[in-house]
């Protein structure tokens, strides 16, 4: 569904993604776990294109978009929640939410009321928030409206970028939850995620990445029972 080939990205001078590669099957849910300044948010930055690589290849259901903006690859079906949340603090969450709206791949009113009734489901929380400004949203109710807004692009692939950070248990478990019933949608997921614990609630696959470079991949049980692993991601 989405692939990262040998991908390599700088932040100014700083070398930030060194040769990394990275798969996200369809309807796969993958974790991309490590510290921070370990490179993850650039990981996402790199598929959506809001950090443009300089070099390797991208793949999007076998397709190089390697040189496609990112207002392209989000009409393409990449759907994109950023760490901050990326909420519009004078908007209301109704207008933050027509925003994504607008790019939707759905097609015609129709489909556009099937998607707007999916993450209604997917996060009833919303609809008392509809005429709220953002500024005035909590942590977990900006993460809620980010991930809402990215949903209604009907998304075939979800980046989630630190969807789990700073939050109290109990809204982590409900984000967790959000996520398991995105993937039972169809809709694959890449989450960057500094908490080994949490990647492991969701993950089909993770991938730990270290200074820019993948240093696992496979089966989140087997990097938990992996002592070099934990110790890099622990610090």
């Amino acid at each position: 569904m989405l692939e990262l080939r040998a991908i390599n990205t700088f932040r100014g001078p700083a070398h930030v993604l060194r040769s990394l590669s990275l798969r996200v099957g369809d309807g796969e849910a993958v974790c991309l776990v490590g510290r921070n300044g370990a490179g993850k948010t650039t990981t996402l930055e790199s598929a959506i294109n809001l950090l443009p690589i300089r070099s390797g290849t991208v793949l999007f259901k076998d397709r190089d978009i390697t040189r496609l903006p990112a207002h392209a690859r989000a009409r393409l079906g990449i759907g994109y929640s950023p760490e901050d949340a990326g909420i519009f603090p004078d908007l209301t969450v109704a207008e933050n939410l027509e925003i994504g709206r607008i790019a939707s791949r759905a097609d015609g009113a129709a489909g556009r009321a099937a998607v707007d009734e999916r993450v209604r489901a997917l996060f009833p929380e919303i609809d008392a928030l509809v005429s709220r400004r953002g500024l005035n949203l909590s942590g977990g109710q900006k993460k809620m409206v980010a991930i809402a807004r990215a949903m209604a692009l009907a998304p075939a692939v979800l980046l989630l970028d630190e969807p789990f950070e700073g939050l109290a248990p109990v809204v982590v478990t409900r984000l967790v939850e959000a996520a398991k019933r995105i993937k039972a949608m169809g809709i694959s997921l890449l989450i960057a995620e500094s908490n080994v614990t949490n990647a492991t609630r969701v993950a089909d696959r993770l991938y730990a990445i270290d200074r820019g470079e993948i240093i696992f991949q496979g089966d989140p049980r087997t990097a938990l029972a992996n002592t070099d692993v934990m110790k890099t991601l622990r610090g």
